[in-house]
């Protein structure tokens, strides 16, 4: 009786290995992608870069979204690299919280590629990243000579940035403040993002103008934050007198920008972004060595080029979702 029953128990203890094992095995044919948050359109594009990526490599693939939260980026990598996957792109929710993730992927052997925003430390496969700096630079210029245009040059102008605590965030700041020192203009005030929301900005907006009767010009350092502020700027009976810059894109801005409620937006190529991020880990996972970085340029469209740069940003910037 008690042979009979060790028996069932060993043959549990060994169905249950097998299941284990082949999850395992299984999970080793995926990649995932550790993602800020997928209601910002930005992420979303890039994401969709990675998956075709990995489907074009025969492999599963998972967004996992951190709701601009380290922790739960922290949680998602831990169960990520419990199922034992074959690799990991990651766009950090900041710099500073990045080395945590990479440390524990380092431990357990498993590949990990970082997809905008940056780390301060820890070891990775290769880094994706627009040159921001230089992006933001060429949107400032862009924001002065319209505003100079409309006879506004002694306006002062209000930044909505996203996180200083990130990288990309510190390099689009110090760009766009060079433009502006070269130009001539002066600041009249800085937030930053925490939800990355439209209704976020639209109240950071409400406040800069209530404050600064002076306003005449605004960066929005990301893309459906904009449109909060466009909102604002309308709420406040200032439309028409405030001239918008912004980064990124989403489809809406096509129009906006057409019709010049958005003067210039400095757009990374987040699917181009994804689909480099992708690249770079199947590179390694097949033994060749990636560049430790990548850089994809920015393209700053306004009124004057969307039409001639729509059929290149159809693809690489809303990864197919403008017609």
């Amino acid at each position: 009786m008690m042979t009979h029953a060790l028996r069932c128990i060993g043959a549990a203890v060994l169905a249950a290995g097998i299941a284990v094992a082949s999850i395992g095995s299984a999970a080793a044919k995926d990649i995932v992608y550790l993602t800020p948050g997928l209601d910002l359109p930005f992420w979303r594009y890039l994401s969709k870069g990675v998956e075709a990526e990995a489907k074009k490599e025969g492999y599963g693939f998972q967004a996992l979204d951190s709701r601009n939260n380290a922790q739960t980026q922290l949680k998602n990598a831990q169960d990520s690299i419990a199922r034992g996957v074959a690799g990991i792109v990651i766009s950090p929710t900041d710099s500073s919280t990045a080395p945590a993730v990479l440390e524990l992927a380092q431990k357990a052997n498993i590949p990990v590629v970082i997809a905008d925003i940056g780390t301060n430390g820890g070891e990775y496969v290769s880094f994706i990243i627009s040159d921001n700096r230089e992006g933001a630079y060429n949107t400032g210029k862009a924001l002065v000579e319209a505003m100079k245009e409309k006879g506004w040059g002694d306006g002062t102008v209000g930044l909505i940035t996203i996180s200083l605590a990130r990288n990309n965030g510190k390099l689009r700041t110090e760009g766009f403040r060079q433009a502006l020192t070269e130009g001539g203009l002066k600041e009249g005030g800085l937030q930053q993002m925490q939800s990355y929301t439209a209704d976020e900005t639209f109240k950071f907006t409400q406040d800069m103008l209530t404050a600064n009767p002076n306003m005449r010009g605004m960066f929005i350092q990301t893309d459906t934050p904009t449109l909060g502020a466009l909102r604002a700027i309308k709420a406040s009976r200032r439309d028409g007198q405030i001239a918008v810059a912004a980064f990124d894109g989403v489809p809406e801005f096509v129009d906006l920008i057409k019709k010049g409620e958005i003067v210039a937006s400095g757009m990374q190529q987040p699917y181009l972004m994804g689909v480099r991020s992708g690249d770079a880990l199947f590179k390694h996972l097949k033994g060749e060595k990636p560049e430790k970085q990548i850089l994809v340029p920015i393209v700053v469209v306004t009124d004057k080029n969307i039409d001639q740069m729509l059929p290149t940003i159809r693809e690489t910037v809303f990864a197919n979702e403008v017609k």
